[in-house]
């Protein structure tokens, strides 16, 4: 099993179905992306530019997308916090995903690689 795997594996539900959705969501969303474990935690990168990741805000408690640019992402429920340069996108495991916000923010990211 790759370290990456075990990240997912030793989460709890629902946020570790939570995460998974997610990474493979993104992971498909488009075929320049790619999965490795930096800082230990999943990063996505777009022809090997970081991109976005996936982690747990300690305060919440809930799994976010954390967007690299985001400073150059715009979408309302993108959250700034204390970041100069990273937004992240939280994500409540407990309700149906957005999947139009998700798509809106992947996409603004995607075109700034591109």
């Amino acid at each position: 099993m790759r370290s990456i795997d075990n990240y997912f594996l030793t989460k709890e539900e629902p946020i570790k179905g939570c995460l998974l959705f997610l990474r493979d969501y993104i992971i498909n969303f488009d075929k320049a992306i790619t999965e490795e474990l930096k800082y230990g935690m999943p990063f996505y990168l777009y022809n090997g530019k970081m991109c976005c990741y996936l982690w747990i805000h300690k305060k919440h408690g809930l799994p976010y997308i954390g967007i690299v640019e985001g400073g150059r992402v715009i979408h309302d429920n993108l959250l700034t916090e204390k970041r100069a340069r990273m937004k992240i996108l939280l994500i409540n495991p407990e309700e149906d995903i957005d999947i139009e916000v998700i798509n809106n923010v992947l996409t603004q990211m995607v075109n700034l690689y591109r």
